[in-house]
């Protein structure tokens, strides 16, 4: 059951979001929309109120809002639905009612295409639009539900190089931070605070001495320092995907890794190093777990991933664990969690960006993107991990759907909006010919797309298929 319903929550809802938004901003602005359909193919429901028919179709990998226009195949095609196809299924005509529900013609200031450039990309980017909407709300929701993490330490388990600051080098793991700019720090949160209201210079002091950066004359952000520093994370194991390695090897919640390979790990950063450098290869592994000490084997999975110091792809061992990271909560209130919330929905938008500047660039293998059954593997995991993890998946999945709707690709949101502002400079809309050349290319880069994704989704199971059958046939 949790299987079939995560999937459906977080589909379903991502998608009537942004569906939502198109058929809210279209009705607003006076266009016409007799169909709002969740899903593709033939219609498991529909019911028809006022003049919109609301459609729940048997594929649920999208969803269309059906709008009056002078190209009416061509925008039918395009948005997944067929008035022809509409007529035929209907019931009945409605003498009182507009094509396709009865005889009356659509008037013709009703038409998308009649309304003003700047009302067709509201209703164009009204889709994204509540997809950003719902992460936020969904993000201000867990802040407010969550509180604020307070991390009680200020020692360092690890600092990455910053070419434009090298005096950062002399910070090393292992250091307590224990003021920054003059000022006490007890946790690393204020240390966060402090560094982030830095300006020109941080002075960081720890048991060994006094550090100063000089972010102003060297170009670098108080953010660039923050994302170098990690505080101290024991080795300790908080949650295990399941089916990856650390899964298969037995590793469960509350397992302190104690050594690897026969070498003593003290540190989060001590594992992950471990792990990293050894993709391919089995590791031997101690962890403590209810007192006792337990040997376990695991072979870490080859993931690639972007070497932070060279920007170069590499591969990499990981064991799909997370790690538990010691911390308290406190209550925050509605102000705090809007500008927390805020905070976060900018971070997931601005690493689906970077993600796809580093898929573009090369940095990031296409081995990376997932597709449906992947989104169903995660929301399984993220609804047995709780409810805050589903939720947060789903605010994920809405901002990457609202950036990739930004990408300008014929069949896309973005690509419909310059597609009308090229017209619009025109001064005449493109010809019948010209049309179907973009729609083709946008056809061919999706399905490519879908090709790609869908091969990413199943390609565990064909290996395994052919294991199974070089096996068999041996």
């Amino acid at each position: 059951m949790l299987a079939f319903l995560a999937p459906v929550l977080v589909f379903g809802l991502v998608i009537f979001v942004h569906e939502f938004g198109h058929f809210l901003a279209a009705k607003a602005l006076g266009v016409y929309a007799p169909r709002f359909s969740i899903g593709f193919g033939p219609a498991l429901f529909k019911i028809r109120k006022g003049e919109t028919e609301y459609v729940l179709a048997l594929l649920p990998l999208g969803g269309y809002v059906r709008m009056a226009s002078r190209l009416d195949e061509e925008t039918a095609f395009l948005e997944g639905g067929s008035e022809e196809a509409a007529s035929r299924d209907r019931q009945g005509d409605d003498p009182n009612a507009m094509i396709p529900f009865g005889p009356k013609p659509v008037p013709e200031d009703r038409w998308f295409e009649s309304k003003p450039l700047a009302a067709r990309i509201v209703i164009m980017v009204a889709g994204v639009t509540m997809n950003f909407v719902l992460a936020l709300v969904v993000a201000i929701a867990i802040t407010l539900h969550d509180g604020r993490v307070i991390i009680p330490t200020t020692a360092v388990m690890a600092v990455q190089t910053i070419a434009r600051l090298p005096e950062l080098a002399t910070l090393q793991p292992g250091d307590t931070i224990q003021a920054v700019n003059g000022v006490p720090v007890k946790t690393w949160n204020e240390i966060e605070t402090a560094i982030q209201n830095s300006s020109s210079t941080v002075n960081l002091r720890t048991q060994r001495g006094v550090i100063d950066l000089p972010l102003a004359p060297r170009h670098v952000a108080s953010a660039d320092v923050l994302a170098a520093l990690e505080p101290y994370i024991p080795a300790v194991i908080d949650s295990v995907v399941p089916g990856d390695p650390a899964s298969h090897a037995g590793f469960e919640r509350g397992d302190s890794v104690v050594s690897i390979a026969g070498s003593p790990i003290r540190s989060w950063a001590d594992l992950t190093r471990a792990i990293g450098g050894s993709p391919g290869r089995p590791l031997d592994v101690q962890v403590v777990r209810q007192g006792g000490l337990h040997a376990l084997r695991v072979t870490p999975m080859v993931v690639d991933s972007v070497d932070s110091t060279t920007g170069k792809l590499v591969r990499v061992g990981k064991i799909g664990a997370t790690d538990r990271v010691p911390f308290h909560r406190e209550p925050v209130g509605v102000g705090s969690a809007i500008v927390t919330g805020t905070r976060m929905t900018v971070v997931l938008a601005g690493t689906v960006v970077g993600f796809l500047h580093d898929l573009v660039v090369g940095q990031v293998s296409l081995r990376q993107l997932g597709g449906p059954i992947a989104i169903s593997r995660a929301s399984v995991n993220a609804a047995r991990s709780g409810v805050e993890e589903l939720f947060y998946l789903i605010a994920l999945l809405s901002i990457n759907v609202a950036v990739l709707n930004l990408l300008p690709v014929p069949i896309l949101d973005g690509g419909q909006i310059l597609i009308n502002v090229l017209e619009s400079v025109k001064g005449s809309p493109f010809s019948l010919r010209t049309r179907e050349y973009i729609l083709r290319f946008g056809l061919v880069v999706i399905a490519l797309l879908f090709v790609v994704v869908m091969y990413n989704d199943t390609r565990e199971w064909f290996v395994r298929l052919i294991g199974w059958g070089a096996k068999l046939f041996a």
